[in-house]
């Protein structure tokens, strides 16, 4: 089954300030999406709040130009 994808936005940590790493994500359903890497992903210069292959939930929010946007708030499993 091909499943779509769509933009997901990470929080990113130990940034200093607020801020979110847009990614691709598979839409699995019931707001569940997986997350991919960007390619140029290191987490030697990035720690995400989520990483890449978790499965996470998604809520709609506002970016700071007010469009919409899903952001990442909690992963599922393990």
């Amino acid at each position: 089954m091909n499943r779509k994808k769509v933009e997901v936005y990470v929080v990113l940590l130990e940034e200093g300030t607020d801020t979110i790493r847009g990614t691709q994500a598979v839409d699995l359903g019931d707001g569940l999406y997986k997350l991919l890497p960007t390619p140029w992903y290191d987490p030697e210069d990035e720690i995400w709040e989520f990483l890449p292959g978790s499965v996470v939930r998604a809520k709609q929010s506002k970016d700071f130009h007010g469009h919409d946007i899903l952001v990442a708030y909690e992963q599922v499993g393990a």
